[in-house]
């Protein structure tokens, strides 16, 4: 039972919050309700849209990895290892800076900027994660981790209604990321003196090197499937998140509730991270996973079975739900399976993450050449993700039949 939460462990959940919210809410996802404004400023075109969301996953990918391998290779040529506190500020600092490039008038270093946005808010997912959870684990307050996982949500809503805000004062898509920035920047710099201290390292280079030199009994069937099911879980949500606005604006464009989609997204996303606090400790993550991806299956499709403001309202809500249990739940179960290198199970699932969302809009640029019409494009992407997401479910129902004794212990890291 926990106790009363120390002033440590709230500021911990501020900063971690605040992460989130720069580095998923506003590098991230700001793009799709600033995608609209960039089509209508005739800066970019749909495919070139696609392009953009790619290139952000890419650089998502690559940085997700790098987290993987950075442990060894510092350890390797025998190198000092950063604490996780310097690399969640460089990063974000980073990302301010690439969300600022966003709105300079040079389209061809946007490609650029977004790809090494995607690096940026890899490191920032991952080692907010691993430094939030693992201290949050110290202070006695584990059942907190779920308030961190508000932030992405939370800049969803930010960034739905700041861009509303910025449509109706008729800003220029430009400006729309300069404010974004200057917005980004002063968040950061609230939360700045939070990120200090570190979680557990090994007590020895040798001991740092051996964690990551593969044996036998490190790699699992278990560990095997759960990557997977979780990058599933990126190309699942991924069409959706990034084409809502121009969806929606294809199937019902003389809907007043447009505009609010974004933000009610966000909004679901914030309450389905709050309600993770009610969730047991030794709860059984892979069931509760099973169940999560069958919602946002359904939501994923809503749209396309009631092709109405009511069947996107339910949609998004189904879809945004959802989002961030599945990153909680997945970031616990990797603190379950291998508690003395969380981190760089958590950069592996980011990466396996980040591969699905590749492939999400890659996969929408496809259908948008192939089809007779984006209509048509979108309704076949959104079933292929949804039909991937109930592989997803079903992989975690197979590790709960193979594994039925790995109950979910305590998540303290012990």
């Amino acid at each position: 039972m926990e106790q009363k939460p120390s002033r440590q462990a709230l500021s911990i959940v501020w900063g971690g919050t605040i992460s989130f919210v720069v580095a998923m809410g506003f590098a991230r996802f700001a793009f799709t309700p600033l995608l609209p404004m960039m089509l209508h400023d005739h800066v970019i075109d749909l495919q070139g849209g696609t392009f953009l969301a790619s290139i952000h996953y890419i650089g998502y990918l690559l940085g997700a990895c790098t987290c993987v391998l950075l442990p060894w290779f510092l350890s390797h040529y025998k190198m000092r290892i950063p604490s996780h506190s310097a690399i969640i500020r460089f990063s974000l600092i980073a990302t301010v800076l690439l969300i600022f490039g966003m709105s300079l008038p040079f389209p061809r270093l946007w490609p650029v900027f977004r790809f090494l946005t995607g690096i940026s808010t890899a490191f920032a997912f991952v080692y907010t994660s691993g430094w939030s959870l693992e201290r949050l684990a110290h202070f006695k307050a584990p059942s907190l981790s779920g308030i961190i996982y508000t932030g992405p949500g939370i800049g969803i809503v930010l960034s739905g209604l700041i861009s509303i805000l910025m449509i109706s004062l008729h800003f220029s898509s430009g400006a729309a990321w300069f404010g974004f920035s200057l917005i980004a920047a002063m968040m950061v710099a609230s939360v700045w003196k939070t990120f200090h201290g570190d979680v557990r390292r090994p007590s020895s280079t040798a001991e740092t090197r051996d964690l990551f030199i593969p044996k036998q009994e490190v790699w699992t069937l278990e560990l095997t499937l759960l990557s997977i099911a979780y990058g599933i879980a990126g190309f699942g949500y991924i069409i959706t998140a990034t084409f809502l606005p121009v969806i929606a604006h294809e199937a019902i464009p003389k809907s007043s509730w447009i505009d609010l989609f974004w933000p009610i997204f966000g909004v679901s996303v914030v309450v389905g991270a709050l309600l993770t606090k009610k969730i047991p400790l030794n709860a059984d993550r892979r069931s509760l996973l099973f169940c999560i991806y069958i919602i946002q299956l359904i939501g994923v499709l809503m749209p396309l079975w009631f092709a109405s403001q009511w069947g996107f309202l339910i949609g998004i809500i189904l879809v945004g739900f959802p989002f961030n249990i599945i990153s909680l739940l997945g970031m616990q179960e990797a603190r379950r399976l291998r508690p003395r290198e969380s981190t760089t199970l958590m950069g592996l699932l980011s990466a396996m993450y980040g591969l699905g969302q590749i492939l999400g809009p890659s996969v929408a640029s496809y259908f948008l050449s192939h089809s007779a019409n984006h209509a048509q494009a979108f309704s076949f992407s959104l079933i292929t993700a949804a039909s991937s997401l109930g592989v997803g479910a079903f992989f975690f129902l197979l590790m709960r039949f193979l594994f039925p004794n790995n109950a979910a212990l305590s998540l303290d890291g012990k």
